[in-house]
């Protein structure tokens, strides 16, 4: 009888992360650590740290790790990579080396193991990297991920608060793989459905980040644990803008409204709201199943990025073309108002 992973699980994928509010707290006191060839350190939240090797060369360092976000054990190694990597992707770029992190239950069969393994292996050599070793304990429920080792030109660093006044923001992937797996574990979903959610956070950025760089773009990031709330609070909050969202224009997966309004909305969702919701304005226009949506968990999320306006189209053709399907123009950068986040 083949496992379910689900069924081990209360929450899976980003959706696993400790609250904003909470790690916010956790992180308060520790003491600034600086360095001269530290070019990019924790003071952003950004998606990976980048230390300046020489001058043309600078390794891009992140880690990512969570317990299953879907039911079978090779799909969930290949989005889990898929997330761990992404953070590489975001900061501008390209993938080198990886090691694997898992803790794994004894009692279950090491072929699902071998399975989770083997998934997250696939995944680093479609992005070009390689696996070159791991650590492996015991623990009740599997966690898998990756500590991923990438490199990027130091002039073509791409962070998250570099956002301009003036800037357009483009999404690549839709919103509402958190609902769906909500409602996956009960049972409440269709397969197409399922499988669009497991496409979608299984398909790398790296051919964003291959486009980004080509356009010199300098301010982006993942969308994963946060939700496209968080992150983009993120965004506005460390390059001192505000940021003006249309919600009409921010793309969802398949059925993925239909779901929230059956109640299938983790609990992630509504720590992210929470944590979001004093810096946001919701425009009266806006249901409270659109600011769920925004505020899913997204695990292996698209590239929200900040480009200047005469990009727009351009990059917008290339990503289509590159097969993020999805890509969408969601809003503007404008200059900072009372709240950073501006939802109409």
């Amino acid at each position: 009888m083949e496992i379910d992973l689900l069924n081990l699980v209360d929450q899976g994928g980003c959706s696993a992360k400790l609250s904003a509010s909470e790690l916010k707290k956790a992180l308060a006191d520790l003491p600034k650590i600086t360095h001269e060839n530290l070019l990019v350190d924790i003071d952003t939240h950004d998606d990976a740290g980048v230390y300046k090797i020489r001058d043309d060369y600078a390794l891009v360092q992140t880690t990512d790790f969570f317990p299953p976000v879907c039911s079978g054990a090779y799909d969930y190694g290949q989005i889990a990579a898929a997330n761990a990597l992404s953070d590489v992707y975001a900061m501008g770029g390209q993938v080198l080396t990886a090691l694997n992190i898992l803790m794994f239950p004894p009692d279950l069969p090491m072929s699902i193991l071998k399975d989770i393994i083997k998934g997250g292996q696939e995944k680093v050599v479609e992005a070009g990297g390689l696996i070159v070793g791991g650590h492996t304990i015991t623990n009740e429920i599997p966690v898998y991920g990756l500590a991923v080792t990438g490199w990027v030109h130091p002039e073509q660093i791409i962070t998250n608060d570099q956002a301009q006044a003036g800037d357009m923001l483009i999404l690549t992937k839709p919103l509402g793989s958190g609902v769906i797996i909500s409602a996956k574990k009960n049972n409440s979903v269709d397969e197409d459905t399922y499988r669009a959610a497991i496409d979608t956070m299984k398909q790398l950025n790296k051919k964003a980040a291959v486009i980004m760089t080509k356009y010199g773009v300098k301010c982006a990031t993942d969308i994963t644990g946060f939700g496209l709330l968080g992150h983009g609070l993120k965004m506005a909050l460390g390059s001192k803008v505000s940021i003006r969202l249309n919600a009409l224009e921010v793309p969802a997966i398949q059925n993925v409204m239909e779901l929230i309004e059956t109640g299938f909305i983790p609990g992630a969702g509504f720590r992210n709201l929470e944590f979001v919701e004093d810096q946001c304005d919701f425009s009266d226009q806006v249901p409270y199943n659109t600011k769920m949506l925004f505020a899913d968990a997204q695990t292996s999320g698209g590239i929200l990025m900040a480009i200047h306006a005469e990009m727009a189209a351009s990059i917008l053709d290339e990503l289509k073309a590159a097969g993020y399907a999805s890509s969408v123009m969601i809003g503007e950068v404008i200059q900072k108002e009372e709240k950073s986040v501006i939802i109409v």
